[in-house]
């Protein structure tokens, strides 16, 4: 491999993705959302990098990857349509009645229920259906709704790692190096679904004290659907979905187009549904996507600029013997570890998409150096998954259910049923190291079978 040599060029993209990441990290200190902050970093890269020679609009254009952007905003609308009809409510409140006042067969209905609808669709989403349900139940049956909400954010959270369109980082690791929607779930359901039966029954140990307590009140209350006929038609139409996201490498569709042709057919089947009804559910969501066409376009100059790849030649060193040029086995082994626990670190003190987006240009640059980077990719995806529970700040999801407990607390009066960032710490923080010593032994156990290539051609 060819060494680089670092120039000023490449230095003045390093601090401009280091300032912003910065600003991103800390958006509650000065004020400033991070989509702000990532659109001024990619403006004032792609500024730098046409004076300095390594970028351009067009490089900019080029460096979003339009595939999880189009996947995450069809399965956002899919969602927006569904949230109308009253589905989700009908399915917590039947999960309410059928749990019958035991508290942790509720806890463990309705965090299934959560991670299962997390499968598929957006995490954030579905916490923000279930959040309120879930406080409504708590209060029929007269419990800490504590409990509840936290384990439908674990939960959430842990699970939403074993898909490809489970969680944002997993469509950016996917999309980046081609890995389908079948070959990611072969490689990470096995050890997420360990991961995330260690986690309900760790959270029954957990909340062993609120979970003893037997309620006061019943939940026997009937939900009527907002619009069944919709509901039906829009749970076909995700079955519809998964058939062909398990698929979709064999008939060469991108995820992005099978989610496009199911928002298409909702929309078709539903002729009622107004589009802008749609957007408006969908306003807390736009950001999001703006955030990561602003990342993409930040993380795009660096590339340019090549900086990454002098970063990554560093590494090489480690892993790679320069009298054999062959992989040092151990050193992998270690190095891929080392990335698990680091993301999960950094993305229980920030935030994992960044993180991600940082990350995954570093592993392409020592693909190109020869390496076979498979263990690092299901690595860097298991660590900002399950690091996301360690903190209230650590997913977007958990920051959610804080919102919830607080708005809870002002409500009733009762400051004891806000999730303080300690509350949190004491309960996620754990769960977060269990997951990750967990898939630490799975993964030595059987790192042969995540090292073999991301593409059987290699």
């Amino acid at each position: 491999m060819e060494t680089i040599i670092l120039d000023q060029g490449m230095l003045v993209s390093g601090v401009i993705l280091a300032v912003t990441f910065i600003l991103i990290f800390t958006e509650t200190l000065h004020g400033f959302h991070r989509v702000k902050v990532a659109m001024l970093g990619a403006a004032v890269m792609l500024l730098v990098g046409q004076s300095y020679g390594f970028y351009s609009p067009e490089a900019a254009f080029e460096a979003v990857d339009w595939n999880v952007v189009f996947l995450l905003g069809s399965m956002m609308a899919i969602v927006a349509i569904m949230i109308n009809t009253g589905g989700f409510e009908v399915l917590a409140a039947n999960i309410g009645k059928i749990a019958k006042g035991r508290q942790f067969m509720l806890l463990a209905l309705l965090g299934t229920a959560v991670t299962v609808i997390s499968l598929l669709l957006d995490n954030v989403t579905t916490v923000v259906i279930f959040g309120p349900l879930i406080v409504l139940i708590c209060q029929k049956m007269r419990v800490t709704a504590i409990p509840y909400l936290m384990a439908a954010a674990l939960l959430s959270d842990t699970g939403g790692v074993a898909t490809l369109v489970g969680d944002p980082p997993n469509l950016m690791i996917g999309s980046a190096f081609d890995i389908a929607f079948m070959p990611f779930a072969y490689k990470m359901f096995p050890i997420v679904f360990v991961a995330w039966i260690a986690t309900l029954f760790f959270m029954k140990y957990l909340f062993k004290e609120e979970l003893a307590i037997v309620p006061d009140g019943k939940f026997e209350d009937s939900i009527p659907y907002k619009d069944k006929s919709l509901w039906n038609k829009s749970v076909s139409i995700l079955g519809l979905m998964v058939i062909l996201f398990i698929i979709h490498n064999t008939i060469h569709w991108e995820p992005w187009m099978v989610a496009g042709t199911g928002l298409i057919l909702l929309t078709i089947l539903a002729k009622e549904i107004e589009f802008d009804d749609v957007m408006k559910n969908m306003t807390h969501e736009i950001p999001l996507l703006m955030f990561f066409v602003a990342l993409f376009m930040l993380i795009g100059g660096v590339e340019g600029s090549k900086f990454l790849e002098y970063l990554g030649q560093f590494i090489i060193p480690f892993l790679i013997d320069p009298l054999t040029g062959e992989i040092i086995p151990e050193n992998f082994m270690k190095t891929c570890i080392i990335l698990m626990w680091v993301a999960a670190i950094m993305s229980a003190a920030i935030d994992n998409i960044p993180f991600t987006a940082a990350m995954i240009p570093i592993i392409a640059s020592l693909e190109t150096a020869g390496v076979n980077i498979a263990a690092l990719c299901w690595c860097l995806a298991l660590g900002v998954g399950m690091g996301g529970n360690g903190t209230h700040i650590g997913s977007t999801a958990n920051v959610y259910i804080v919102t919830v407990s607080e708005k809870l607390a002002k409500t009733t009066g009762n400051p004891d049923l806000a999730i303080t960032p300690l509350k949190w710490a004491q309960k996620g923080l754990p769960v977060m190291l269990l997951t990750l010593v967990i898939c630490t032994i799975i993964m030595y156990l059987f790192f042969d079978y995540y090292a073999l290539p991301l593409h059987p051609s290699q």
